[in-house]
Parts: structure tokens; sequence; C-alpha cells
């Protein structure tokens, strides 16, 4: 008489395993997300210093800082997450303000919701971090 093997997984085999996937997925899901929106507010961050950097440029040959119309420079970051905003510039002003505000439907970010600099560099932003500029500017 021959022995027949059974082959295949029991119940308790199989409900370790979609245990042990559940534990992954709660943790990487979340960390994703967050790296998702840090990646989509860096967008926002490179718009803010390239505009500075014109800003600066135009400036050391200027006595004011120039409008953003004739820098020629987006109304949007480059990847779309961001509409930049140019405020107190033109004219013989010497300071501005730049802000970047998330585009709803790209960008939701409570924590670091509209980003801003100034003429001397001074980093903001407005939202829900209890720091904002070590949370939404160095991280």
């Amino acid at each position: 008489m021959e022995k027949s093997l059974m082959k295949g997984f029991t119940l308790l085999e199989l409900m370790i395993v979609v245990v042990v996937v559940g534990v992954l997925a709660a943790i990487a899901i979340p960390a994703y997300s967050d790296y998702v929106t840090r990646s989509k507010r860096a967008d926002g961050k490179n718009a803010l210093l390239a505009f500075q950097l014109e800003q600066e440029k135009f400036r050391a040959n200027n006595p004011q800082y120039a409008t953003a119309a004739s820098l020629g420079l987006p109304a949007n970051s480059p990847d779309g997450h961001y509409t930049i905003a140019l405020s107190g510039a033109g004219g013989l002003a010497t300071s501005y303000d730049l802000t970047a505000t998330p585009n709803n439907a790209t960008q939701n970010d409570p924590e670091c919701d509209v980003l801003t600099i100034d003429e001397s560099n001074n980093r903001g932003a407005t939202g829900t971090a209890a720091d904002p500029v070590a949370t939404c500017w160095q991280r």
C-alpha cells in the first residue's frame, strides 16, 4: 500500500502569511505617503529657490527687485504641484515675498500648506507643523 502525500498549505499557515503581509502594509503605506508628500513639497521649495536666485541676479545689476513678468518665470512649479506668487517687487522695491501655494488637485500637505521665503532668506510655512522651518524646509 502506498502512502499518499498531501500537498498544500493549512489554514493556519495562510492566516499567518495574511497577518505578516498586513503588518508590513500598515508600516509601509504611511511611510510611502509621507515620502510622496515630501517629494512634492521639494518641487515647491525648488521653485521658490530658483525664483529667489533670479531675483538676486536681477538685483545685482539693478537698484530694485524685478516683477514676475520681467523675470519671465512661470507661475507654477516645474512639476505643477505649486503656484508661485511674488509680492512687493517692482518699482523701486528693495524687498519681496515669494509664496508657493499647493494646487489641491495634486498636493495635499496640511503640515506645510503654503511655503514662503523673502529677500533676506527668511523661510516659513503655514500649516499644522509645530516648527515650520525645520519640518517644511529642512526635511
